[in-house]
């Protein structure tokens, strides 16, 4: 299998305005991202370009708010804040220079409560807590590569929510570094959090009037 050709930095790189005008082939870092003005919203895993799927759904974007809306009352007193995509997470390995940052995500949901890894553009580094909702056509990425990076980067919980399933799976950061994954919450179940000692997310309220 041949090597990814490495995209070149330029300091007077052009804007990007046409997502065709992306080259597959090549790989890119957070400095490119920035330079990329197409309406079409992406993320980058390992240098690698995935286009987002179109608008979320209406339930998508119900679950996302009532998710939102507990933990945004949860810690309206707390340090720890709660941000909603579109909310860019970088993910540096070694250096936070943004032509060294290869790995980019949009997460549902996340929590940070690192106030030192915020900034204008976002956040730099693991959130403590990540949410994604499985849509069609999104599981892979959610499942496969997203699990991956949450994991090996340090988030201490990654929620991964089905909304054909009504379900919550929680997976938890243990001390050796993997996830351990919970048992399937579903309705009338209510799931708790390692990282916010306290709170309670009853999956009636998170799934209703959404039918």
């Amino acid at each position: 299998m041949s090597e990814s050709k490495p995209y070149p930095i330029l300091s007077d790189d052009e804007p990007v305005r046409a997502f065709n005008d992306i080259d597959g082939s090549l790989t890119y870092t957070y400095a490119n991202y920035l330079n990329w003005l197409f309406p079409e919203r992406v993320e980058l895993v390992e240098g690698k370009v995935f286009k987002m799927s179109p608008a979320p759904s209406r339930v998508h974007q119900g679950i996302v708010g009532n998710i939102f809306l507990k933990l945004g009352n949860f810690l309206n007193d707390k340090t720890c804040k709660v941000y909603t995509a579109p909310f860019d997470v970088r993910f540096p390995k070694e250096s936070k220079a943004d032509k060294d940052v290869y790995t980019v995500l949009q997460p549902d949901i996340c929590v940070i409560c690192d106030k030192s890894k915020l900034d204008d553009r976002g956040c730099i580094g693991a959130p403590d807590i990540v949410v994604e909702i499985l849509s069609p056509g999104n599981t892979k990425m959610e499942l496969l590569h997203k699990y991956r990076i949450y994991e090996a980067f340090g988030v201490k919980e990654y929620w991964v929510v089905s909304q054909s399933d009504q379900s919550i799976l929680v997976y938890t950061l243990q001390d050796y570094g993997k996830f351990q994954p919970s048992k399937i919450f579903t309705l009338s179940e209510k799931i708790t959090s390692s990282v916010l000692p306290g709170f309670e997310l009853f999956l009636n309220d998170v799934f209703e009037d959404l039918s």
